[in-house]
């Protein structure tokens, strides 16, 4: 959960948003000594005047900043398409929950049992109790097992959406007709939070999303209680 001023990203819950942050602080120290070579080159043209008469028509000078930006390129273009196909891959999901999205709540369908589906809308902040987070907070959570692989297919019924949570590292639209599908895994237990991250319509930062992550033990206790 994300806390007051905080200026990065959010505890890593699952190792796609671990990987996530490695990159992150990968491309911005690439950023941030870029960024110090030329204010440096800056600094010294305006505080010197030492020239150098042939550097203008140097062939290497040239040959050097053609490669240089090409390299820096391919430091974080690989990573990054290691950490897109990472994303993309699912392989033999524990449990599979069909998310649709609607004007303006989510409602959800745990495919693997036979009648296991509910609509989660948010509390309104009269009905809120005292520890609550105001427009963060659902009357029906998503429980899920948390150390399994779980496949989420993510659509909607009427306009476009996006299913977001940030400390999982996840963001997948919801657009009508098509069935979307993303993988979570979560290496520890708890509440997590997103919202709903298309402009949706005039309701559409009132459509939040809670997963609560409970152990496998836990969560077959739960399911027995819906069915």
């Amino acid at each position: 959960m994300a806390y007051p001023f905080q200026l990065g990203f959010q505890d890593a819950t699952s190792p796609i948003m671990e990987e996530l942050l490695h990159f992150h602080d990968h491309t911005l120290m690439i950023v941030f000594l870029i960024s110090s070579l030329v204010l440096y080159i800056i600094s010294s043209m305006l505080t010197t005047k030492l020239t150098h008469t042939s550097t203008m028509d140097a062939q290497e000078v040239e040959t050097i900043w053609t490669i240089l930006p090409a390299i820096i390129l391919i430091l974080i273009a690989l990573p990054s398409l290691r950490i897109l196909y990472m994303m993309d891959e699912i392989n033999n999901p524990s449990l599979t929950v069909k998310t649709m999205g609607h004007q303006w709540y989510w409602s959800y369908e745990y495919t693997d049992y036979e009648d296991l589906t509910f609509d989660s809308y948010m509390i309104p902040t009269s009905d809120l109790k005292p520890g609550e987070l105001r427009l963060l907070e659902v009357d029906n959570r998503v429980v899920l097992p948390m150390e399994m692989t779980i496949r989420m297919l993510i659509s909607s019924e009427d306009v476009l959406h996006s299913w977001a949570v940030p400390s999982l590292g996840l963001k997948t639209d919801a657009i009508p007709g098509r069935l979307n599908q993303t993988t979570l895994v979560a290496s520890r237990p708890g509440l997590y939070y997103g919202q709903c991250s298309e402009i949706c319509g005039s309701n559409h930062s009132f459509m939040p999303i809670v997963l609560e992550l409970i152990p496998l033990k836990y969560f077959e206790e739960w399911s027995a209680s819906m069915l």
